[in-house]
């Protein structure tokens, strides 16, 4: 089993990585390794046992657990992956599940919070996009992991308020025990096609699904699968120190540059020529013309969008403008992307 590569604060500390030495083959406790850099934490294999046929789109495992019968899973690991300075708190989890709740890249689980509600009822499942590949962060099929920003927010009296599920899961500790359901969900499914270009487009834990799709193209190795197509990847965050899984990613881009792009748009950090905060949709507009080569050439790109249902608004006006001085009508387009399985979003 191997780590995974974890993610820098501002100012180059990094957290912990979980490896199999620290968090042990089915750990109840941890023990904080060592940060090391990046280079150093090795590729995921996956087991022969797990090189299953699981591409294709009629294995896609579906609804093994529900809410009257969810899996107990273990907290194997639990750590801040933002900095210090930065605007909330967000965490990267890992939950044993030997193995008994095979899922796949695009994916959802759901979790289910302990106690009642207001009215007395068990709270409701939450849904939560996967952060790793059908792999696990260890490579053996046995974990799940996410991203999960805490909520915590002043209602309209400036009493504070924190969201139930996301407080549960980012105050979780080793040996913890989390009942989870799913998984669920199939749009946001990676392409079959090795060869796919795949344009992704998130704003913070928005990240998730995109980690698993570029985790297992280029972090992976695999007896069966190797991608050979290109992604471009666009992640919207308040500030720097809100970067998730930069190290990681800039790993990935420095061992395949001519298949990987990423681009970062930090809102209370940057601005646009005209002096506009650096919003996601607004640092797509500086590759305007070549994202519209993209979707409508050849290379007949996927589109994913997923987290914060602001950035939808803007990504239209963008196409919508390229579109319609060729003649075309965005909408339309996307619509038959849609049917073509080339465009999904996954917003809130």
């Amino acid at each position: 089993m191997v780590g995974f590569v974890g993610t820098p604060a501002l100012g180059g500390a990094c957290v912990a990585r979980p490896t199999a030495a620290t968090c042990g083959a089915r750990a109840s406790t941890f023990v904080a390794a060592k940060a090391v850099p990046a280079a150093a934490v090795p590729a995921v294999a996956a087991p022969a046992a797990l090189r299953m046929a699981a591409t294709k789109r009629t294995d896609v495992p579906l609804n093994l657990f529900r809410p009257k019968a969810p899996y107990e899973a273990t907290v194997l690991y639990n750590a801040r992956i933002v900095g210090k300075d930065a605007p909330g708190e967000t965490m990267h989890m890992i939950f044993n599940h030997d193995g008994n709740v095979p899922y796949m890249e695009g994916q959802s689980i759901g979790v289910i919070a302990p106690g009642v509600d207001a009215k007395g009822k068990p709270h409701k499942v939450r849904l939560y996009s996967i952060a790793s590949t059908r792999y696990g962060d260890f490579g053996d099929g046995k974990t799940v992991s996410l991203s999960v920003k805490r909520l915590v927010y002043e209602d309209a009296d400036g009493k504070e308020v924190k969201g139930v599920c996301s407080n549960h899961l980012c105050d979780l500790t080793p040996g913890d025990k989390v009942h989870i359901t799913g998984p669920v969900g199939t749009a946001m499914l990676m392409p079959e096609d090795p060869n796919a270009t795949i344009i992704m487009l998130a704003t913070g834990t928005g990240i998730a699904p995109f980690r698993t799709y570029m985790r297992r193209a280029f972090t992976e190795k695999h007896a069966d699968y190797k991608f050979t197509g290109k992604m471009w990847l666009f992640l919207g965050v308040p500030t720097s120190s809100t970067l998730l899984y930069q190290t990681e990613f800039e790993e990935m881009m420095h061992n395949h540059p001519d298949q990987l792009r990423c681009d970062w748009a930090i809102s209370r950090e940057q601005t646009d020529a005209e002096g506009n905060k650096m919003y996601l949709q607004t640092r797509m507009k500086e590759y305007a013309q070549e994202l519209y080569e993209l979707v409508t050439g050849p290379a007949k790109a996927h589109i994913f969008l997923c987290g914060l249902k602001g950035m939808t608004a803007g990504i239209d006006e963008m196409f919508g403008e390229l579109f319609e001085k060729d003649g075309l009508n965005w909408n339309d387009y996307r619509k038959a992307m849609k049917k073509e399985g080339r465009y999904e979003a996954e917003v809130y």
